[in-house]
């Protein structure tokens, strides 16, 4: 399999491991945005969020929690974004599910992306799509 990630949790490329277990791993991202900018991802290849099966998602979370905990702590912070991007529009570069956990301080200079005004037969319209489709 060409998938990076899987290359890792086989040995075949280092990383810097911060936590494992039968399911979960996470590791130092190698372009961090930020100092102790992590991924944690499951052993098992799922390209993304639709095609992960719910209960390895329960797991995911657990462990995004207990290491965003350990995380803050080690490098000084108070607070900290969780993301999951899905699809290369939405910025997934490798296409297996990854939450990242990055810490933020002030000042970082990151800045949230610009929200969109929409008028409210836009949003009605969007809310009742989404619905129809949810079953």
């Amino acid at each position: 399999m060409d998938c990076i990630f899987c290359k890792i949790i086989e040995g075949e490329l280092p990383s810097y491991k911060i936590y494992e277990d039968k399911r979960i791993i996470s590791f130092l991202d190698i372009n961090p945005i930020n100092k102790g900018h992590l991924l944690v991802l499951p052993k098992e290849h799922h390209r993304n969020l639709a095609d992960t099966p719910p209960d390895l998602l329960k797991e995911l979370i657990d462990k995004v929690q207990k290491l965003s905990r350990a995380l803050t702590e080690a490098v000084g912070v108070k607070g900290f974004n969780v993301i999951l991007n899905n699809g290369k529009v939405a910025g997934q570069m490798v296409e297996h599910i990854h939450f990242h956990l990055i810490p933020r301080a002030e000042n970082d200079n990151l800045h949230p992306w610009p929200g969109k005004t929409l008028t409210s037969e836009e949003m009605q319209r969007t809310a009742e799509n989404i619905k129809k489709l949810i079953g």
